[in-house]
């Protein structure tokens, strides 16, 4: 296997709606970055999957309901996900979280 180059200028930026935006970066079978844009107001549904993931906290400020407990967190905080684990956010102040997931998400791509 190869190394993969991902330039984020040439990744465009999907709109999902409710001022929320992701770019998925560079990934293989068995490992997936994914970087997301909050306006502040914006809101990611709670929802379970069966990947592990880790988020860093880039930019801005968010109130995470982690398996129905809020927590706060801001730039360059970082928070461990089991799988299955129901985990939802509201972004407090316009930010970027970097999503990595293992193995990849397929449904991102």
């Amino acid at each position: 296997m190869e190394a993969k180059v991902v330039f984020h200028a040439d990744v465009p930026l999907k709109d999902l709606g409710g001022g929320v935006s992701r770019r998925v970066l560079a990934y293989n079978e068995q490992l997936m970055i994914v970087e997301v844009n909050f306006e502040e107001g914006a809101v990611g549904a709670a929802h379970t999957h069966p990947h592990w993931q880790n988020t860093y906290v880039k930019s801005g400020k968010f109130r995470f309901t982690i398996d129905g407990a809020d927590t706060e967190v801001a730039a360059g905080d970082t928070i461990a996900f089991p799988s299955g684990i129901l985990h939802g956010t509201l972004c407090l102040e316009k930010g970027t979280l970097l999503d990595i997931f293992t193995p990849m998400r397929e449904d991102f791509v």
